[in-house]
């Protein structure tokens, strides 16, 4: 599908969508983001789609914001038609990422900077070239973190880690990213994108798409819990109906006769609703 600013490929079931603005070391438009959006669209749309990885092109994975409006960037008095209080369409990718159906891999090729490294917290997991550089720099620009960061980030990191980045705004490297849990390993630039593969083809091959799905949404969902009883509810409902699965019979089957197993249940015929009266109004 033919896009502006991103690419997407989809290969033995692995869907990599690419920023593609190397020129701008992939900074950040509306443009970009709605191209993504509708991306993540297709990956839940698509069966075939069972896992998505997600880089830059070229030296960067996204350095943030485009400035090229200087000092206007961030005001949208500046900007016709705008609404009074604008959403910050940063958000509206995270909170598509986070109610996405396939889990999200980030290989982080280069610089990710402001929402360059915002937009990659509500993805599964986040790999880095050692050589990559992190920054949550909104205080050094006047503005504050945003793509709903304040709710992701201490529960990837912890909340003193969060505040330590995100009140001083430094730039960091990836080994203090990797200290500090935001990314789950290290690959030499070139090797980055065979290692982020190898983890999404490992889902794509041997992981029932409806229980990854449905595994998904539980761990995330459960972050905001104030009791584990909720957990227990959810997962009660969610192995009573995955039991009666073709699926499991198949996941079992062939773990008995020591075969890859082939799942036929699919993400698009819908999820079971194991969370009753959750209220998502972000997505309304």
């Amino acid at each position: 599908m033919e896009r502006e600013q991103i690419i997407e490929q989809l290969e033995d079931g692995i869907l990599t969508i690419t920023l593609n603005r190397p020129d701008r070391l992939n900074a950040w438009t509306e443009t970009m983001a709605r191209e993504l959006m509708a991306a993540f669209d297709r990956a839940d749309a698509d069966d075939e789609v069972r896992a998505v990885i997600v880089t830059g092109a070229g030296r960067a994975f996204c350095a943030g914001a485009d400035l090229e409006r200087g000092g206007e960037t961030f005001d949208w008095r500046a900007r016709e038609n705008a609404p009074a209080v604008p959403r910050d369409n940063g958000g509206q990718l995270t909170l598509r990422v986070f109610d996405c159906t396939k889990p999200v891999i980030a290989a982080i090729n280069g610089p990710a900077v402001g929402v360059g490294v915002t937009m990659t917290l509500p993805m599964d997991m986040r790999l880095a070239a050692d050589d990559a550089r992190f920054g949550f720099v909104f205080v050094r620009r006047g503005i504050v973190p945003e793509a709903a960061s304040s709710w992701f980030l201490p529960r990837v990191v912890g909340i003193n880690q969060a505040l330590e980045w995100a009140t001083t705004g430094r730039v960091f490297s990836a080994h203090e990213a990797l200290a500090g849990r935001l990314v789950r390993s290290l690959h030499p630039r070139e090797e980055l994108l065979h290692a982020a593969r190898a983890l999404a083809s490992e889902i794509a091959e041997k992981a029932a798409p409806v229980s990854v799905a449905l595994t998904r949404r539980m761990l995330w969902r459960m972050l905001g819990a104030e009791h584990p009883m909720i957990a227990h509810r959810a997962d009660s409902r969610a192995m009573f109906i995955r039991g009666q699965s073709a699926d499991v019979v198949e996941g079992v089957t062939s773990f008995l006769e020591k075969r890859p197993p082939k799942f036929t249940d699919r993400v698009s015929d819908g999820l079971p609703d194991v969370f009753p009266g959750w209220n998502t109004p972000a997505f309304e």
